[in-house]
């Protein structure tokens, strides 16, 4: 089947990676004997969060604060809230080949004639921003100008986004619903270290400056009287945004939802928050989903992770605690299972069972759990895991400015964490894996040779089997992964192997019916992760036309083989039998 691989996503950021970034206020779970109310009849008399669904309720505890809980059953694969973000920018290197009303990727784009810096599809989409663009476009000639002085040509995201917010309060008035709303999101503020307290300071005065304000009674207009009162916005704002992300889960852009940044956190999340992408470009700007992840009993809190959860629990709770403030107690983290296959390696007899990875605190010798043979070379897989991590941090930052020896880089210290036993779930393996296949489909598409596409093919397999031991069926970056997978599978390949083959990827016929299987995989989980409403988003629907696509083509191969069969003459004995 003809597929070009220009259709799969281009290097992306792997931050998240993506996790998806969610965000909001306190501790995650409630522990056994918490109680729970309903939160101040307030918030609905104010007309505070009127948008939420009635199947959604607001409650407090003494431990964790406010949170969503549901009041009815839901299956995975629902769509629990549906809204508009309050404020929304595109990052700046997506400003010259996205929308920046719809989001969307469009070709030819028409350019802001005034400010000359965003973009849009069409005359429509231009005056649907309009009343967001506005200001801002005044804002960016006059930061344009200064640029000597400033030494970027763009204010950043985060400087962009605060700026929609307070032109929108200064619109709508610091008493309106929305500004409000704004207000009520968690501030960490108190509990900031210096060197937040030190970045929260420098957006500050980045951001005045941005908007034209040159004195502080010019700040009252949005709501601002004092400098606290401007650092407490800059706070909830970089505890409470959300990145804006495309079909297949890049980043592109920044978001604020006060309703979704309600939910509370669990490394066991039962939601997902998602920009499922309209089936139209059309859209008017880019809608914010939270999505079931699971079968949720009424009575249920609504649970989504705020941080990457395929690490361990280590650098889980380092994260939450230096960005949220909080130690999480969700089951995942007070689990006290043997293993955990975010730390886990292979037997070192090779008996088929799993052991923990040694680590510098550990006194006594990690033993498999399946037939107790200790692991000895505890000194060579410290190493090794060491080695991967700081691979995985110079990677990362290259993967950008130098692709070519990130892919390097990444595919030597794979190699070397196989070889030491690590399994593909573990950290810091899974990271790598999911970087290196996400350098190595970005490349193929100059490199298109049968080595190069077994290899993209390999690497995807190897991310694949590690999200699915770690993550939740139905997640995004599991779907995501699958579908990658499925589409690599159906390139053509350009020196097809001969013969029957025992090796991955198969060749022939049998890599086209792997590639069918592993489609109707990837839409089973698309539908869960994107919502089925939603038909799995993007590209779930993409999918969908691409099964239909290689249903017909395996039709094809099968009546061909009939015929073959039906144009042979009969054996004799079968002919006189």
């Amino acid at each position: 089947m003809s597929a070009s691989f220009s259709q799969l996503r281009a290097a992306r950021q792997t931050k998240e990676t993506k996790s998806l970034v969610n965000s909001q206020s306190e501790n995650s779970k409630a522990t056994t004997n918490e109680t729970f109310q309903s939160a101040p009849s307030d918030f609905n008399a104010n007309g505070l969060y009127s948008s939420l669904p009635a199947s959604i309720e607001i409650k407090t505890s003494e431990t964790h604060g406010r949170g969503l809980w549901l009041k009815e059953p839901l299956k995975a694969g629902t769509v629990l809230i549906n809204t508009k973000p309050r404020v929304a920018v595109l990052s700046n290197r997506y400003l010259d080949s996205h929308c920046s009303a719809c989001f969307e990727p469009a070709s030819p784009l028409k350019r802001c004639t005034q400010c000359q810096t965003v973009y849009y599809c069409d005359a429509a989409c231009q005056t649907r921003d309009w009343p967001s663009h506005k200001n801002e476009c005044g804002a960016l000639q006059k930061w344009a100008e200064a640029v000597p002085a400033l030494d970027v040509s763009v204010p950043n995201d985060g400087v962009r986004c605060l700026a929609r917010v307070l032109w929108k309060k200064q619109k709508q008035g610091p008493e309106s619903q929305g500004s409000r709303e704004i207000d009520s999101m968690q501030n960490h503020r108190p509990h900031a270290s210096s060197s937040v307290i030190e970045l929260q300071t420098h957006l500050a005065h980045s951001l005045v400056r941005y908007i034209g304000a040159t004195s502080p009674p010019e700040l009252e207009a949005y709501g601002i009287s004092s400098a606290a009162d401007l650092v407490n916005l800059i706070s909830r704002f970089t505890t409470n945004s959300f990145t804006v992300t495309d079909p297949t889960l890049t980043p592109i852009g920044v978001a604020i939802s006060p309703i979704i940044a309600l939910i509370n956190h669990s490394c066991d999340p039962n939601a997902v928050v998602v920009f499922p992408h309209a089936a139209s470009t059309k859209a008017k700007e880019p809608s914010m989903q939270v999505i079931a992840l699971k079968d949720i009993t009424p009575g249920s809190e609504i649970l989504t992770s705020y941080i990457d959860t395929t690490v361990p629990r280590s650098l889980r709770q380092k994260s939450l605690v230096e960005t949220y403030h909080f130690t999480c107690h969700c089951d995942l983290c007070t689990s006290e299972s043997a293993t955990d296959p975010r730390t886990s390696m292979a037997c070192p007899k090779s008996c088929g069972g799993v052991c923990p990875i040694p680590t510098d605190e550990d006194t006594d010798l990690p033993r498999c759990l399946k037939c107790k043979a200790a692991v000895s070379s505890t000194d060579a897989i410290l190493d090794a895991v060491r080695l991967g991590k700081e691979a995985l941090e110079k990677a990362t930052s290259l993967q950008l400015q130098d692709p070519p020896k990130a892919r390097r880089l990444t595919t030597k210290l794979i190699e070397i964490l196989h070889s030491a036993g690590i399994q593909p779930s573990s950290h810091p393996l899974l990271a790598l894996s999911r970087l290196q296949h996400t350098l190595l489909i970005s490349s193929l598409s100059g490199n298109l040779t049968q080595e190069a596409l077994d290899e993209t093919i390999r690497a995807i397999n190897c991310s694949v089997i590690g999200c699915a031991a770690v993550l939740h069926e139905g997640h995004p970056v599991r779907a995501i992964a699958l579908t990658e997978l499925a589409k690599a599978l159906i390139v053509d390949e350009p020196e097809p192997r001969q013969g029957p083959s025992i090796t991955y990827p198969p060749s022939g016929p049998a890599r086209l019916k792997l590639a069918y299987d592993t489609l109707l995989r990837a839409r089973h989980e698309l539908l869960i992760a994107f919502g089925r409403e939603n038909e799995g988003g993007k590209v779930g629907r993409d999918v969908r036309d691409t099964l239909v696509a290689v249903e017909r083509e395996l039709g094809v191969w099968k009546q061909g083989i009939r015929n073959t069969i039906e144009d042979q003459p009969v054996p004799l004995k079968a002919r006189t039998s």
